[in-house]
């Protein structure tokens, strides 16, 4: 009777499993068609790494926790694999293994269900007591009844495991009881108990089995169908770190950007049902720890929510009534939210299991900004200015090489020059970038470097117009820069300003743009090595350095060591660290366009970094980034702390030059 009720609540079970895992991973279909097939061994090395390795998860703390609650999910799955089998087929069991096998299993069962039952009672303490502020957010809840309840599937799984297997090894019919040392003792204490050992081994074995069948209804309903989607989700993450944009394609009656869930790719969806809602990319986004109404974890909850919503009616060929971009409401984006990110990439460093929250949004405001024209007004200067003078101020092409005035600066000339000195808008017209320009002008000159510039013909590269979703006008300068390029010969390059960097070196590939460009810093730090540039280390002026990781430099484009070495062979001693640095560095809250636009909601982004900078008490920031150079200025200033140098890493390098030879 007991098998024959098993095996119908089994399959019936098993049905329900599969209908609604289909139900919802056949929405992901809904999705744009994307490439994420190619290089299957290295897929394989990515999967490995994150989803098996667990990484990123052992990087927190309290990540070995899950890193114990995954391997023992995995090790376990064997274990009940087999109760399932056995329950249908009483006479199949994994003692049928070679000795040797089998009591080895049994170790690992035992020993790894008591390292479970450990790590979800501090799971308890951690979502009671310890209280995370990670754990919740508006629509995400760490300590919502499902959560709880799915911790208190698994302890039950345990607890019937040392029930059922304590009752038969306390009955004597465990051969390989000594393999079993948990359910040894407990068995034990069974048998001091006194308690009718075969009502314990009878209601122990009724427990796990109902908890797994209810388990396996619950799982693809709830947010832990992650168990199924961020294996797989790893292997289709990307394999070179998205730092830019997919290009768009202007014809009449295209539609651009996403402004309805069915517009992602179905990477994008597949992404939302792989999120564990862990909260790291919360902790980690400058917009969400400011008080701003983003959160890239609920960016990708709206999404899953939305498309749940949508995914019926989309399917049968009709529209969502669920708007993905609207007012406040779970599976809704907001306006505010999308124009909060400053693409600085911490969520996606965050992840655990590779989702790209940034390129979301990125697709979300191109569909603000170029389907309903719909953007912060403060950005319309700067679209007018781009479109009429390719600059952001809307000052004369003219003017761009008006710093040149007091250094001998040669034009770039193709077979005679080797750099060409992209020197960018801020380095062309911001009073302060422009003495960075100088600096670097003055180094390179002095250690031989053969460069030329483009003068008033250099335009802007197009970076914010990227990333604030202005694509139409990004391809038509950045069309134009790739000309330019080629009938100059162009093939290296120099950049001052690490946006400069990656839209050069990473999104004009788009347009059949190769390009060697290498930022300041590397150049600097080549030259150092190359006994091209000789430094004693001992210039003190600057007092104590502390180094601020540009987002678009550091995270972006894999550049952490160069600026350090800069500052180390001036001074003679590295640069002092702030608690969030190198790859977990925290964002100046100028990227993504927002260097363009005011800070109406929360705390200012650069008032935090500040803080955080302060905090080591340095006498100079020294940033590599002209956006960064703004943002630490203006924050010392807010921050009464002025007397606080900020310094590029070209400046540092010049000022030991300087007193070198004094």
């Amino acid at each position: 009777m007991q098998t024959a009720i098993f095996t119908t609540l089994l399959v019936a079970s098993l049905l329900f499993f599969g209908w609604s895992v289909y139900r919802r991973l056949s929405l992901v279909l809904l999705g744009l068609p994307e490439e994420r097939f190619d290089q299957p061994g290295r897929r394989l090395s990515e999967m490995f790494l994150y989803a098996f390795g667990q990484l990123r998860v052992i990087k927190k703390p309290f990540g070995l926790n899950h890193f114990v609650i995954f391997w023992s999910f995995v090790i376990l799955a064997i274990a009940n694999g087999e109760f399932l089998v056995n329950g249908v087929f009483p006479s199949v069991s994994l003692a049928l293994l070679p000795e040797g096998l089998h009591r080895a299993l049994l170790i690992a069962f035992d020993v790894v269900s008591l390292l479970t039952l450990f790590a979800i009672v501090l799971s308890f303490v951690r979502r009671i007591v310890v209280r995370p502020p990670q754990l919740d957010s508006l629509y995400v809840k760490g300590r919502s009844p499902e959560a709880f309840a799915i911790l208190a599937f698994i302890a039950l799984l345990m607890l019937a495991y040392f029930g059922m297997h304590g009752a038969i090894i306390a009955q004597g019919r465990e051969a390989a009881a000594s393999a079993m040392p948990v359910s040894t003792v407990v068995a034990a204490w069974l048998t001091h108990a006194g308690v009718d050992l075969t009502l314990v081994e009878r209601v122990s074995w009724w427990v796990h089995a109902l908890v797994l069948i209810a388990f396996i209804c619950f799982l693809p309903l709830s947010k832990h169908m992650h168990i199924l989607t961020a294996i797989p989700n790893c292997y289709f993450g990307a394999l070179e770190w998205p730092a830019t944009q997919p290009r768009e394609t202007f014809e009449k009656g295209a539609v651009y950007g996403v402004g309805s869930v069915e517009r992602f790719t179905w990477k994008d969806l597949f992404d939302s049902f792989s999120c564990t809602e862990c909260g790291r990319c919360q902790s980690a986004c400058p917009a969400s720890i400011t008080g701003k109404p983003l959160n890239p974890r609920q960016i990708v909850h709206a999404i899953k929510t939305n498309l749940l919503e949508n995914g019926p009616a989309l399917k049968e060929g009709r529209k969502g009534t669920l708007p993905l971009i609207g007012n406040e409401g779970e599976g809704t984006n907001t306006e505010d939210a999308i124009w909060s990110c400053t693409t600085c990439g911490a969520c996606m460093e965050a992840c655990p299991v590779l989702i790209e929250q940034m390129p979301k949004i990125v697709k979300m405001r191109r569909h603000l900004v170029e389907t309903e024209s719909k953007f912060p007004e403060e950005l319309l200067n700067l679209f007018e200015n781009m479109e009429q003078r390719s600059n952001p101020w809307g000052i004369a092409p003219g003017e761009r090489a008006k710093w040149v005035s007091t250094l001998p600066v040669k034009p770039f000339v193709a077979g005679e020059t080797e750099y060409l000195l992209y020197v960018g808008c801020a380095g062309s017209f911001d009073s302060r970038a422009k003495q960075v320009t100088v600096a670097l002008a003055t180094v390179l000159n002095a250690a031989g470097v053969s460069w030329g510039i483009l003068g008033k013909d250099e335009k802007c590269c197009g970076d914010s117009l990227r990333r604030l979703g202005n694509e139409y006008l990004f391809d038509k300068m950045a069309k134009e820069n790739a000309e330019i390029f080629r009938e100059r010969g162009v093939a290296k390059v120099i950049t001052l300003c690490p946006h400069c960097l990656t839209t050069l070196k990473n999104d004009y590939r788009q347009y059949g743009l190769e390009l060697e460009v290498v930022h300041q810093s590397e150049l600097i730090a080549d030259l150092i090595k190359k006994g091209r540039i000789k430094l004693d280390g001992s210039e003190k002026s600057l007092g104590k350095i502390a180094y601020h990781d540009p987002c678009y430099l550091g995270r972006h484009n894999d550049i952490f060591e160069a600026p350090r070495t800069v500052v180390q062979a001036v001074t003679g001693s590295a640069p002092q660290e702030a608690e969030r640095h190198g790859r977990n560095s925290f964002c100046c809250g100028a990227g993504g366009g927002r260097m363009w636009m005011e800070e109406f909601i929360g705390d200012r982004v650069n008032h935090t970094r500040v803080d955080e900078l302060l905090a080591e008490k340095p006498d100079t920031v020294c940033v590599a980034c002209p956006y960064c150079m703004t943002m630490m200025e203006d924050g010392l200033k807010d921050r009464g702390a002025g007397e606080v140098k900020v310094r590029d890493v070209v400046e540092v390098l010049a000022e030991g030059l300087l007193h070198k030879k004094g």
